[in-house]
Order: structure tokens, then sequence, then C-alpha cells
């Protein structure tokens, strides 16, 4: 069957793109213009741009046109974000660590090895945690506002696969779930690997729009709400109690789950109630302690409604089996002695300083952030792009992250999001200004 005729016009674009005739940034005709250059319909001049935005080579931009893509970026500015280098000055991930913690978990291998059940540690565990463990679990979280027991609580590899298995095992491949325009990559990855649909929903300054969910759901098959009422990444927001009030009563209404996202909720203090706490019945709380504690403990714990707490199970066994029964010991242990409260109450100290070294070196420059997270979105002026900014701040070796990872629409917005707790504090202030110098350079081309 021979090849559309218009497929020879995207190989020609796509051709001019990878070999740099077509430079990043460039601004491509409009729809109607290449339609009257290549005489062909309007229709098909919007089918050859399609195809060149599947396949990454441009990106549209609401109200100003369609740009040819930076392909020079390295990997891990798109959807599979990757570690940097170590030579790199790392704004793209989170991985705040406090001075002491290595002889914390010096002191608790040495406890653990003398305690009456190390050799308990080096058998299978139950798919959802030992009884203790999640005892202590839904202790801590019943202290931070949600109501939970231990039968309801289940220990996973860390929020991630907290994610992933409330997802194996609640929703189906075509369905439908709302997630804010703007979101955490994760869940993304995820819903991709699962062939979820994902329903994006315009994201204001306090969270998600609540207009526009209850407009969708009214108009299609939601079988899901993924959110992130406290601190939400990447913008920082705090949805207010109302307004928790309002996305409970819309997901009770239309009869969907409630994914609570409570990874950064630490940050915020004090902040409203946990859905879990409104809705207990409708909501599965996520959450672990890579960003309060460390990323290498991979702990993280759902709270969920009991019905479905053997699909839950079930889901676990089918991925991991259970979490590792050594790295569980030493975080519950730390959940009931006190020691996570603390590092906890220290890391919100510890972003709120870096947060504030950001905000003086960004100055004049629009940012959007929660004034105690470990992050800050950086809308760029009308004439900058994310990708050039990226790419020249990766040649000073600053690794920044584009808008791209975080968008859930087709438009995708010129920002970029910076990772505020990877970085050594006393250099904090000058690489952010660097940030700043390249925005402010960008945009005066």
């Amino acid at each position: 069957m021979p090849a559309p005729r218009y497929k020879p016009l995207v190989d020609s674009l796509a051709a001019d793109i990878r070999s740099g005739r077509l430079p990043a940034g460039t601004r491509l005709p409009t729809h109607r213009d290449l339609a009257a250059r290549e005489h062909i319909a309007v229709v098909t001049a919007t089918r050859v741009y399609a195809e060149l935005e599947a396949a990454g080579l441009v990106s549209r931009e609401q109200g100003r046109g369609t740009f040819v893509r930076d392909l020079a970026l390295p990997a891990g500015y798109g959807i599979d974000q990757q570690a940097v280098a170590g030579d790199v000055i790392d704004l793209n991930f989170n991985y705040p660590s406090l001075p002491g913690q290595a002889d914390l978990l010096r002191q608790a291998l040495r406890d653990i090895a003398g305690s009456g059940d190390i050799d308990a540690l080096l058998r299978y565990q139950p798919h959802a945690g030992r009884p203790q463990d999640r005892a202590a679990v839904a202790a801590h979280l019943s202290r931070r506002g949600v109501p939970t027991t231990a039968e309801r609580v289940l220990v996973v590899n860390g929020a991630q696969h907290g994610l992933a298995v409330t997802m194996m095992a609640t929703l189906r491949p075509g369905d439908v779930v709302a997630v804010d325009a703007l979101t955490y990559p994760g869940f993304k990855v995820l819903a991709h690997t699962l062939h979820l649909d994902l329903a994006p929903v315009p994201v204001t300054a306090v969270g998600a729009d609540l207009d526009a969910l209850e407009r969708l759901c009214a108009a299609r098959p939601v079988r899901a709400i993924y959110t992130m009422p406290t601190l939400h990444n990447p913008l920082g927001a705090v949805l207010d109690e109302p307004g928790r009030a309002r996305l409970v009563d819309i997901a009770g209404r239309y009869g969907q789950l409630l994914i609570e996202d409570a990874s950064y909720a630490y940050l915020a203090e004090p902040a409203p109630p946990p859905l879990a706490a409104l809705a207990p019945d409708l909501t599965v709380h996520v959450s672990g302690l890579s960003k309060s504690v460390a990323t290498g403990l991979r702990i993280g714990y759902l709270s969920a409604p009991g019905a479905l707490v053997p699909a839950l199970e079930r889901a676990i066994r089918a991925t991991t089996w259970n979490t590792p029964a050594l790295t569980a010991a030493i975080a519950c242990r730390w959940l009931a002695d006190g020691t996570i409260d603390r590092l906890e109450a220290h890391k919100r100290d510890d972003a709120t300083r870096r947060q504030a070294v950001a905000r003086d070196a960004l100055y004049p420059l629009r940012h959007v952030s929660h004034p105690a997270s470990y992050f800050i979105w950086l809308p760029l002026p009308e004439d900058a792009r994310a990708d050039r900014i990226a790419a020249t701040l990766a040649d000073q070796r600053i690794s920044v992250s584009t808008a791209e990872p975080f968008a859930t629409t087709g438009h995708l917005p010129q920002a970029i999001r910076l990772a505020l707790g990877s970085t050594d504090p006393g250099n904090l202030g000058a690489t952010v200004a660097a940030v700043a110098r390249a925005v402010e350079l960008d945009a005066s081309r």
C-alpha cells in the first residue's frame, strides 16, 4: 500500500530538523502558510505537524505557533528522567540529605543486628508488610491526620511503587483518570505503561480548577482522580479546606476513586486535613520516606479502603512479593521512636532557607512556589524558550527540567522547574543566579 502523499513532506522536514538545517527554536510556518507553500490542504498541513510532534521534533505553543525542539538536550529532560553526571550541579532531581543521616543508619543497623528477630528478616514477609510494621505506619499516619488502622495499611517499595500497585489494582487499560495539566512525571510514566487515558484538568494557584474537573466528570466516564492536594509537584500549591470538601463531593457523586499523593505533604505545616480524613472510603493515600528521609530508603505506604486491600496485596505480590524486611524494619523503628518527625522538621527548615535563597537569586523574575518547598516553577518571559535555556545551562554543567515531563496536555508551557534539595546550600544562590542570567539572555534574543 503506497504511503500517503504528505509523508515525503514529513520526512523532508524531519531530516532538516535532525540535520540542524532547521535549528532549535525555529518558528515553523503556520498551518495555512505551509498548506499554501506546499499546495496541500490545511487539514493535511495540520497532520504533518502532528506527526512531527509525535516524533518529538516540534512543539506547539498555543497562540504562538509551532517550534523546532532542541534535540541536543541530554537524556533526562523528557518523560524518562535520568540521574545526572557527578560533575553536574543538579537542579533537576530532589534528594535532600541532612548532616548526620549516615550515622543514624549505622546506629540503626547495629540495633537491628543485636535484636532478637534478625533471622526473621531473611525470610519472605507478608505481602502487605509485617503486622508490627503496618501498625507503626498506621500510628504515624494517624498522627498526620489520616484515620487508619494496621489492617488498612500496606508497606511498599517507595511511593512510586505505591502508585503502581494502586493503579494496577483499581484501574484497567482505557480507564479515564483525571489529572492536573501539570503533574508528577512518575504518574505519567505509570499511566502510559498501563494504557490509561489521562484527562488533564487546568491548574490554578491553589490547585486543580474544580469547575473544570466537574465539567470533565459530567462529560466523560472518569474512573479515578489523581491529586496532590498538599504541596503540589511542581507548583507547590496547597488546596484549601473548601476546595478539598468540593473535590471529595465530586468524587462521591460520580463514583470515583481518589488517589492522594502526599509525598511532599510533610513540608507544608500546618496543612488542611488530608483527603483520606474527609473520604476514607473513597481515597487511597500514598506516601513514603524517599523525600522526607532518603531516596535510597525505598519505603512507602498506602492507607486504603478495606475493600481494596486484597487487590492491593495481589498487586504487591505480582511486582515485588514484599518490601525488603530489613529496610522496612529500619524505617518503622524510626517512625516509632520519633526520628522521622525530627528529620522532617529539620528538612522543613532546610527547604525554607533554600527557598528564600533561590527567590532572592531569581528576583525580579516571576516564579511560583511554596515557602517551604524544595522546588520552584519558573514561567518564562514571552520570547524565552525552555529547551534552549536548558541546553545553555547544560553547557555550564547545570541540570534543570523543562515543563515536558510534567505536562499532560498537548500544549507545552514554556517553563522550567528548579529542584533545590540536591545542591550544596553554599552554591545554591550562585547556581540559581546563573539560571536567571540564562533566562534573561534567552528572552533578549
